[in-house]
């Protein structure tokens, strides 16, 4: 069989300090079987992306180092930002890509929850395919309370961590998991005022009524003055980029505001971007897989 390839995009909460940033990157490089594909940080969400693929024995191995070097050097205890965050890596989802299927990719999710906590001393939250428990498997219900809440969460019997007791008194709690594919992608609005971002985000959001598989926040950019709408995509394939865009700026419009500027953090699939093209482009007729000169080389 042809090598598996799973794919791995740890969170770690530091956006500010780029020696602490790469510090986390050497870790995730050193693990053999690894590359580093892309990193991304956010001055005001105070937060980095890491996204890197490998053989599933090197993934995990790679998270676990990097567990290990986060909590060396981030101290949640002094962090602040605008996005929620529970651990110093905050969440590591494993995503399956090549030859490898999400059962498989489940069960390296557990065993490297285990081996976070065993290696790095750091307890573990287990969510999505990987989760113990039904209440557990939206990463915003493990996270609520964030940092700050848990002292008084871990000692509910419901939110024992999966794998050890309380919390890492600087590094947290990380949250491993098993997801399929997801696009993080911002929305910058021609505004200051946050509470636009809040009232746009909770109207394209799931949760609140909104578009299947779309989770939104409205946060505040301060070093750029400027609200934002921050979305993850969990499948474009039900909902496209395209048309959360375009609801974002019908939601904007009603408030005299406008689209300013879009962000994609870390990567996408190239069909989730072509499939936006095809809309604004108004192509007749467009076929993906024969009309995309890449896709015949592949």
């Amino acid at each position: 069989m042809e090598n598996k390839i799973v794919e791995c995009v740890p969170n770690i909460s530091e956006g500010r300090n780029a020696a602490v940033v790469a510090e986390c990157v050497n870790a995730v490089a050193s693990a053999e079987g690894v590359k580093v594909l892309n990193f991304t940080s956010d001055y005001d969400h105070n937060r980095s992306v890491i996204t890197f693929i490998g053989t599933p024995e090197g993934v995990s191995e790679a998270a676990v180092r990097l567990c290990k070097k986060a909590s060396e050097l981030i101290d949640l205890t002094k962090h602040t930002g605008e996005h929620p965050r529970m651990g110093a890596v905050d969440v590591i989802p494993f995503i399956p890509i090549k030859n490898v299927d999400m059962t498989e990719v489940t069960a390296l999710a557990v065993n490297t929850g285990r081996r976070i906590y065993e290696e790095a001393d750091i307890p573990v939250y287990l969510y999505e395919n990987a989760a113990s428990a039904s209440h557990r498997r939206n990463l915003a219900d493990v996270r609520r309370g964030q940092f700050e809440g848990l002292s008084e969460k871990t000692k509910l019997p419901e939110w024992k961590p999966d794998f050890g007791e309380g919390y890492h008194k600087t590094a947290g709690i990380s949250i491993v998991g098993a997801r399929e594919f997801l696009i993080a992608y911002n929305i910058e609005l021609s505004t200051d005022d946050v509470n636009i971002a809040k009232a746009i985000a909770k109207t394209v959001r799931e949760s609140s009524g909104g578009f299947k598989c779309v989770k939104a926040l409205g946060l505040m950019l301060h070093e750029k003055n400027t609200a934002q709408v921050s979305l993850n995509m969990t499948d474009f394939n039900v909902t496209p980029l395209y048309a959360v865009v375009e609801k974002v700026k019908e939601e904007a419009a009603k408030y005299g505001v406008e689209v300013t500027a879009t962000e994609l953090i870390g990567l996408s699939p190239m069909k989730a971007l072509i499939d936006s093209a095809r809309y604004y482009l108004k192509i007749r007729d467009f076929d993906y897989n024969t009309q995309v000169f890449e896709n015949h080389l592949l």
